[in-house]
Parts: C-alpha cells; sequence; structure tokens
C-alpha cells in the first residue's frame, strides 16, 4: 500500500509540475523534507502531553466526545476510521480510567452512549493545554519573519486539507 502511495505521489508531482521551473528530484524532496518536519513537529507536540500517556486513538476519542458529545462505539469507530472492535478495546480503556462513561442510548435501548466524564474533559483540557504551552513557547522563540512566514504557512496548509 505505501509503495502505491509513493508511486502516485510521483506521479501526481510530475504531471503538476512537468512544466515548472523546478526539477522534479528537487521537488520530490521538499515535499519529503516538509513531510518529515511536520511528522516532527506532530511528534513533539504529542510528547509535551506525554505525562498523560493516552495513545492517539484515545486523545483523539476525548476530543471528539469533547466537541461533539455524546457518541456510540460504533460511530466514533466510523469517525476515527478504526474497526469498531478497535473502538471498543479503546473506550474499554478510557472508561477504566474514568475518562469516559457508558450511558442509556436516548432513542435507542439496545445502544450505549459513551460520554465524557468530569475527570476525562480536565485530562483532554490538561493535555491540549501542555500541547499550546509548548508550541507558544517554541514559536515565540522565533523571529517576526519567521512567526508571520509560520502562520501563513498554517493557512495554506488549511486551505490544502479543505480541498
Amino acid at each position: 500500500m505505501k509503495l502505491y502511495y509513493q508511486v502516485n505521489l510521483q506521479v501526481y508531482l510530475h504531471s503538476v509540475y512537468a512544466e515548472n521551473t523546478v526539477p522534479r528530484k528537487t521537488l520530490e524532496a521538499a515535499v519529503i523534507d516538509f513531510t518529515q518536519a511536520v511528522g516532527l513537529l506532530v511528534r513533539r507536540v504529542r510528547a509535551a502531553a506525554a505525562s498523560h500517556e493516552l495513545s492517539l486513538t484515545e486523545s483523539a476519542v476525548l476530543a471528539r466526545l469533547d466537541k461533539h458529545g455524546p457518541a456510540t462505539t460504533a460511530e466514533l469507530a466510523r469517525a476515527e476510521s478504526v474497526k469498531p472492535q478497535s473502538m471498543g478495546t479503546t473506550v474499554a480503556a478510557l472508561e477504566e480510567m474514568g475518562l469516559v462513561e457508558r450511558k442509556p442510548h436516548p432513542t435507542d435501548g439496545r445502544q450505549m452512549n459513551i460520554e465524557l466524564t468530569a475527570k476525562g474533559g480536565t485530562v483532554r483540557n490538561s493535555a491540549r493545554d501542555a500541547k499550546r504551552t509548548w508550541l507558544a513557547q517554541a514559536i515565540g522563540q522565533l523571529g517576526e519573519e519567521e512567526r508571520e512566514t509560520l502562520f501563513r504557512a498554517g493557512e495554506i496548509m488549511k486551505r490544502l486539507v479543505d480541498k
């Protein structure tokens, strides 16, 4: 599967930039460097909240419940693109930590809703604050021009995702 995406990326880059003045290898190298830099940044931001010891999926579930409210395990699985069995394991771990709780579904007695507990909300906020604090401090060490460039890049990245 990985090879499929690498080949498609190469074909895409070649077709989009074939007439561009940037040599293909240079563009490919820049894309690889960019991808690695974004990955390193994401890992470093996650590490800032590592004391909470939540997996990426657990953190995503807490964030989703915080933002969208109660959901069934199946809804969470679909939203996070994982199998329902995997989400069941994640929810069970969060429940064991006291971060979520199961409550009867309001309209379907066969289902249970997963809800964020007060402790879950506190852990979520604490982890989010730790990440934002680290990132704000790191960005604060940049010069004004670099900060402006970084924020413009963020706007461009958002446009890429929204397409």
